[in-house]
């Protein structure tokens, strides 16, 4: 079984098209029907994220930590504990492609380092064309990158017990995991194959996060 953990806290504006497309690339023929469970992370919602989730076939888990790195970690062992092989973490403000998990699993690695796109930079006024510019100068959306994502992340069951999963930290959980990955010698893809794409909010639950990479670009036009 192939599981997909989406951490949430207060999304009421993005988890219903997330979902839409998570549950797309679950169906996808290149899986061979290989069953998808998908389980979304309520982190302290106060919104109603909770609710929109019960409309869809997924699995809903309610923490209270306030923390990212907790709240993927909890779906990770949900996953795990229901025979989870490999996992997939992305976010709730984020859209992936229909190839997704075919994608991610296509690559052959214990480890996929997927890249982002990003949706919506109209929303955010006239400067939105330079922001996106100064972004894109420096983002590289190519095979052989170095970034990681929560949003496009991908990992073997065994090799993430095996370093110990996410720690619990408010911030770059995804990083250290990917870290303690390279340090325990297994192979990583980095990869801009699996595609999705996510807010452009320059503004997010966490800080030095992606957000703060999107702010930057605002502030280089300051």
């Amino acid at each position: 079984m192939i599981g997909v953990c989406i951490p949430a806290h207060n999304e009421e504006d993005h988890i219903d098209r997330c979902l839409a497309t998570v549950l797309r690339a679950a169906r996808h023929a290149g899986l061979a029907g290989e069953p998808v469970r998908v389980v979304v992370v309520l982190d302290a919602c106060t919104d109603a994220t909770a609710e929109q989730v019960k409309a869809w076939p997924v699995t809903a888990l309610s923490v209270d930590a306030r923390n990212v790195g907790k709240a993927r970690a909890s779906g990770a062992r949900h996953l795990i504990a229901a025979g989870a092989r490999w996992l997939a973490f992305t976010d709730a403000d984020t859209i992936v492609s229909p190839a997704w998990l075919v994608d991610q699993l296509s690559l052959g690695a214990q480890v996929v380092c997927g890249t982002v796109g990003v949706m919506h930079w109209h929303e955010h006024g006239v400067h939105a064309p330079h922001a996106r510019a100064a972004f894109l100068a420096k983002y590289q959306d190519r095979d052989g990158h170095r970034h990681v994502h929560g949003a496009n992340l991908g990992i073997d069951a065994s090799v993430y017990e095996r370093v110990g999963g996410f720690d619990p930290l408010a911030c770059s959980e995804d990083r250290e995991l990917v870290e303690k990955s390279e340090k325990a010698g297994v192979s990583i893809a980095w990869s801009a194959l699996p595609r999705v794409t996510t807010s452009a909010r320059p503004f997010s639950r966490v800080s030095a996060g992606f957000a703060d990479t999107l702010r930057q670009a605002w502030e280089a036009l300051e």
